[in-house]
């Protein structure tokens, strides 16, 4: 019962931070269920370093990287690069849109896609700060637990992503008004 609490008190977080990593809604469910069971399993060796959540979260991201790791292998080998492109499922683009003109819609997409297509680029230490960050979920100190590396050093990695996907809009012609 105590750790059916637990489970219910961090889902969402967990959730999340699958997403995160994996941009796949139904990766990340699978991913969530596999940690649940993991920290289940583990739960005598928690020692109380961090938070649970802290815990379990980081848990949930070693799972989601070994997903991501051998969901990319079999892409690879069995989608080209351009049926990968035209994913119709990733959240991102279902996200709804505000009440704009159909012109806006349009172009909010193509930026959208744009956005998405050069976070891909990025260093992967670089891509994981900044969508960990980025879902306003987790704290500095929480996402350096997660990753295993100082909070100095995530933000950093977020600092210089922002920084190499600023360029990047630069460079394609994207005006940066912040």
């Amino acid at each position: 019962d105590a750790f059916g609490e637990l489970v219910q008190r961090n889902r969402k977080a967990v959730f999340r931070a699958a997403v995160a990593a994996l941009g796949s809604a139904t990766d990340a469910d699978d991913v969530a269920q596999e940690a649940f069971v993991l920290a289940y399993r583990k739960i005598a060796s928690f020692r109380g370093d961090a938070a649970f959540r802290t815990w379990l979260l980081a848990i949930t991201w070693r799972k989601a990287l070994d997903r991501r790791k051998s969901v990319g292998r079999w892409l690879r080998l069995t989608v080209s690069p351009a049926d990968a492109d035209s994913d119709a499922t990733n959240w991102i683009e279902q996200m709804p849109a505000d009440e704009r003109s159909q012109e806006d819609n349009l172009a909010a997409a193509e930026l959208q896609r744009a956005i998405k297509r050069l976070i891909k680029t990025l260093p992967r230490k670089l891509r994981d700060a900044l969508l960990l960050a980025g879902s306003g979920e987790y704290s500095y100190a929480q996402i350096g637990f997660i990753l295993g590396v100082p909070v100095g050093t995530v933000k950093w990695r977020v600092s210089e992503a922002r920084r190499v996907l600023k360029e990047k809009m630069s460079a394609l012609g994207h005006a940066y008004d912040r």
